[in-house]
């Protein structure tokens, strides 16, 4: 079989070179070399936002694959629509919709409507760590967390607001001189992010308390193996932490999902190792200690008991898959 390939892109150059048909400034104050005068195609610490209309029109078809890019995206949909894959999960987003792809996770366009509208924004995380200091790190964003949805729909308002900060984000990115004009673009990213946060958190929110009581707990219980995956493994770690009996935990939880809450726990952790095996270059004695395992032997057992395959045997099958 064909190994399946996956198209690493890892700054702005190998972005617009395999993205775009023509290798230009999506500003429209580029200089004669085809890119503007602060920007860093081939190296670290480096920002792009374009309107995605701009994107669309010079796609290359055979981007239509999958990618991993060594970067954050952050996409707004103000008209149009895609369909997309971020990780295991696939997408079909339209208007008012902003949606998130962390760094170094598999990602893949379906297709992107004709009309489409609205912006693109990629940056790398030394990007980001030079706008303030001891600001949030990036992996503490929500929607950047692998676990968690990657995208949100707007309410009118909201995308309005999201609409101008683009924009302004925009103006000052095309209006850069040198390196430290770069100044109010990173504080506006900032302001973008903590915004998307603040609707991100309010929707979650909305969400929980419209739960009924079972459904809510389910809920809460999720949320606490996502962040505690790594040290907390039995079923009364999380029933003291929600002040509630493991047995009354597993009854809620198999009642909502069909299986006991340290199933749902063992399976976390697999589905967690899986992403790494697949979407890392990590050893499968480094995916042990990263998984937070005593010795790799036991990480090993654990696995193939669960998926019938060791570590490496079920990394050689996805990777040889057409």
């Amino acid at each position: 079989m064909m190994a399946k390939k996956v198209k690493q892109i890892n700054n702005l150059q190998e972005f617009r070179q395999g993205f775009m048909t023509a290798q230009q400034s999506l500003c429209a104050t580029a200089t004669d070399h085809g890119h503007h005068t602060s920007e860093q195609l081939n190296h670290n610490n480096f920002f792009q936002v374009a309107p995605l209309e701009k994107l669309r029109a010079l796609m290359k078809s055979d981007m239509l694959g999958s990618t991993k890019r060594s970067f954050y995206t952050i996409v707004l949909i103000t008209a149009g629509n895609v369909k997309e894959t971020i990780g295991f999960n696939s997408y079909e987003f339209g208007a008012n919709m902003l949606y998130f792809i962390p760094e170094n996770q598999l990602h893949t366009i379906s297709h992107w409507s004709k009309d489409l509208k609205g912006f693109h924004c990629i940056f790398d995380a030394d990007y980001f760590l030079l706008c303030l200091r001891d600001q949030v790190r990036l992996s503490e964003y929500p929607f950047f967390q692998p676990e968690k949805d990657h995208a949100m729909k707007l309410s009118d308002l909201q995308a309005d607001n999201i609409v101008r900060l683009f924009e302004k984000m925009s103006f000052e990115y095309c209006a850069r001189k040198t390196h430290n004009d770069d100044l109010l673009v990173r504080l506006y990213l900032n302001v973008l992010l903590i915004e998307a946060e603040r609707i991100y958190k309010s929707q979650q929110q909305a969400e929980l308390m419209n739960l009924p009581k079972k459904k809510n707990l389910v809920s809460s219980f999720r949320l606490l193996v996502a962040q505690h995956y790594l040290i907390k493994r039995q079923v009364m770690d999380y029933a003291e932490l929600l002040y509630v009996t493991p047995h009354y935990i597993n009854d809620s939880v198999r009642e909502e999902t069909g299986k006991p809450a340290s199933e749902f726990i063992r399976d976390y952790i697999l589905s967690e190792a899986k992403s790494l095996l697949i979407q890392t270059s990590l050893t499968v004695a480094q995916v042990s200690a990263e998984l937070n395992f005593s010795e790799q032997s036991y990480f090993g057992r654990f696995f193939k008991k669960h998926t019938g395959l060791s570590p490496a045997a079920f990394r050689k099958q996805h990777l040889t898959q057409v």
